[in-house]
């Protein structure tokens, strides 16, 4: 294992960067309220003893297919943003004729620093990068392994114009050959205009890390894309909170959302949501049509299906009367794109 995977190290200079930040308190990046980012030492065994055992149907019974990229359609000019979803949180999107790549964690393993591999379920991810156009912009959430990926940056960066990334990004970066000048971190609320969208890092209720080291010297968020006819959210990692209301206050309502919806557990409720609260969360942000992501790309949870994800966010959004849309992965769509339960197919353990 390379220890280029760890990312930079945390140096006195990059402290008095992330010191002016007000959401760096006691020597690390805090939440907007007190949340559990761990689990009890007590409660370790009985969770490694659920990881190794792990959910009978916790991957597809086949490898999840990834259509072709079809180049000519997507950088075809549109009045309309358009995207495509590779699993997870890997999100192409083009807006305002600009494309941007959202957290392409596209490798095959979400953790590379331990001893066993999280695999993902769809075979050869990392050669969608060599079929990828220029990226415009990168913006990146966090440093967690399932998000902020070295083999994918490194495949990317000589294809990549420009970064917008969370606080405490730019270290790793540069430290795996990323010329700095290209680079913009932002805090909370800190807001750029790249290209006639104006783009938001919005909070979340989570944490960050690649090692003991680094807990929580990071930041974590997620991303606001505005133009002057679209208005769209991208709600990075983390657990239900009252920060959904006030984002939605603040930049709502949004004609397009993308949800984090998976890897929750009992184990640790905070950090991630449930479909319900997921759900919950688009209502409370004023969002009026939403997808559901963080899924279909790793079993990172010992308590749910592969599939529960999209399933039971389907049924609560239903129940709730939030518009939604469920794309396969490497499809070509927008909010309005008739969508269909595509992995029906491949449910199964």
């Amino acid at each position: 294992m390379s220890s280029k995977q760890f990312g930079g190290k945390i140096s006195a200079q990059w402290k008095s960067v992330y010191q002016l930040s007000s959401n760096w308190k006691d020597g690390a990046f805090k939440n907007l309220t007190k949340t559990q980012t761990g689990v009890d030492w007590k409660l370790i065994p009985g969770i490694l003893c659920k990881q190794i055992k792990g959910h009978k149907e916790g991957s597809p019974k086949s490898r999840l297919p990834i259509a072709p990229f079809d180049k000519t359609n997507f950088l075809k000019a549109s009045d309309n943003s358009k995207f495509i979803w590779y699993g997870h949180s890997v999100i192409l999107m083009r807006m305002n004729n600009q494309t941007i790549l959202i957290d392409p964690m596209l490798g095959a393993d979400a953790s590379p620093i331990a001893p066993t591999k999280v695999k993902r379920f769809s075979d050869n991810s990392l050669k969608v990068i060599d079929d990828l156009p220029e990226i415009d912009l990168m913006v990146l959430t966090h440093d967690h392994y399932d998000h902020l990926d070295y083999d994918s940056i490194k495949r990317l960066k000589s294809k990549t114009k420009h970064y917008y990334v969370a606080l405490g990004i730019k270290r790793h970066l540069i430290h795996w050959g990323v010329d700095e000048k290209n680079i913009e971190e932002f805090d909370w609320w800190d807001v750029k205009t790249f290209k006639g969208i104006d783009i938001t890092y919005t909070p979340t209720r989570h944490f960050s890390g690649r090692g003991i080291s680094s807990l929580a010297k990071c930041l974590w968020g997620g991303w606001v894309f505005k133009n002057e006819t679209e208005n769209i959210w991208f709600s990075g990692d983390g657990g239900y909170g009252d920060h959904f209301k006030e984002i939605g206050k603040r930049l709502g309502p949004f004609d397009f959302a993308m949800m984090e919806c998976g890897q929750y557990c009992v184990d640790w409720p905070q950090i991630h949501m449930f479909p319900n609260e997921c759900v919950q969360a688009a209502l409370d942000a004023k969002v009026k049509v939403a997808m559901p992501v963080h899924w279909a790309g790793f079993n990172l949870s010992y308590q749910h299906a592969w599939y529960e994800p999209v399933e039971d966010f389907v049924k609560h959004a239903d129940k709730q009367s939030l518009n939604y849309i469920t794309p396969s992965i490497g499809e070509i769509f927008n909010p309005s794109t008739a969508t269909k339960q595509w992995w029906i197919a491949h449910r199964g353990g």
